[in-house]
């Protein structure tokens, strides 16, 4: 997290990048020059120019390429050559898609585009629609074009990304809703949890379980023998995943998590992260009393607390786990679904476990 995110400089999604070298490339293909910088518009209004990095012009079709500049966030993409090779498409047809190399393909459903279909998202396919038309329409040129998006490397560089787990096989996806990237945004995360529930649901499964990081998700996957379409990363947004699930419910959700990022929860934090709030040594402490509860009042972290406790042959977890299913249990209040709570060590070893229990 940034203390001053508003001083990080903003930049373009690969849907951006997409939709600048699709018009370039279609304005070369009806017969003009490689517009450099190119202009389009985003879905805010924004009419920001991009530098072609590559252009290429063959017997039927124009090749145009963007360098991805994502500003100060630590995107994946970042310094990525997004490039549209256009060719005139059927008449009749408006402009159609297809991967190239590292662009990947959709293999499951519950993604907003169908199986089979190359993974460039709705509203980037929107942005390219509009900058093809805003090269067309003043030429009197009908917008019938095919687009095919790739990405040297994508491949690669995808996995880096979720999308093997949400089924997009092959590269990376296109994506942007906006266009711009907003430095460190939640947004992003949020949206990947809200598409892998949206998978795990297609696929029929009856669990999902979202884990506060790497080793708690491997702990709970082996714990419930889970399939990878299974596994939310749901990170530090506990209350966002809760939210979506609780009006896209599945039959059983787990949460799974660390001493101290389930001892938030158990709080009534639902954002886990440091920047939201720290654990409550007073809180851990009323779980005990006496000379332990003076200790755990005194400790330098949580993990000191549940050390502290079990030194003196209390088990601080199973109180922990029951405060933060209930802490749960209310951001799904009104879900059909039966919740776990299940906590961690460092090491993944299994603290404590509430069981499924149905939401009131």
């Amino acid at each position: 997290m940034i203390d001053d995110a508003s001083k990080l400089r903003r930049g373009w999604t690969t849907g951006a990048c997409a939709a600048a070298a699709a018009r370039a490339a279609a304005a070369a293909l009806m017969g003009g020059e490689f517009p450099d910088p190119v202009t389009i518009r985003l879905p805010g209004g924004q009419t920001p120019a991009f530098a072609l990095a590559l252009t290429e012009r063959g017997a039927d079709f124009c090749r145009a390429g963007v360098v991805k500049d994502a500003g100060d966030d630590p995107d994946v993409t970042h310094g990525a050559l997004i490039v549209a090779r256009v060719t005139r498409g059927v008449a009749g047809a408006g402009v159609t898609f297809s991967a190239g190399e590292g662009v990947g393909t959709v293999t499951r459903p519950g993604l907003p585009l169908a199986v089979g279909e190359p993974a460039i998202n709705p509203m980037p396919r929107q942005m390219i629609r509009a900058a093809i038309e805003a090269e067309a329409f003043p030429r009197n040129d009908a917008p019938d074009f095919h687009v095919e998006i790739s990405v040297p490397g994508g491949a690669k560089i995808a996995e880096r990304t979720l999308n093997a787990r949400l089924g997009i096989l092959g590269g990376l996806s296109i994506l942007g809703t906006t266009g711009i990237v907003t430095p460190f945004s939640c947004a992003a995360w949020i949206a990947s949890i809200h598409r892998g529930i949206d998978v795990a649901r297609a696929c029929g499964l009856d669990i999902v379980a979202g884990a506060t990081g790497s080793t708690s998700e491997a702990a709970v996957k082996a714990l419930h023998a889970l399939p990878d379409e299974a596994l939310i990363d749901m990170g530090d947004f506990v209350g966002g995943m809760l939210k979506y699930l609780r009006l896209h419910p599945v039959p059983r959700v787990v949460v799974a998590g660390g001493m101290a990022k389930m001892t938030k929860l158990a709080q009534g934090l639902l954002d886990l992260h440091s920047k939201r709030g720290e654990v409550d040594l007073a809180f851990l402490a009323d779980f005990t009393t006496g000379a332990l509860a003076e200790q755990i009042r005194a400790a330098n972290s949580a993990k000191h607390a549940f050390e502290l406790a079990a030194a003196a042959r209390q088990d601080l977890a199973p109180a922990v786990a029951e405060a933060a299913w209930r802490s749960a249990a209310k951001k799904l209040h009104g879900a059909p679904s039966a919740l776990e709570i299940v906590v961690f060590d460092r090491e993944g070893r299994l603290l404590a476990r509430t069981g499924f229990r149905q939401i009131d």
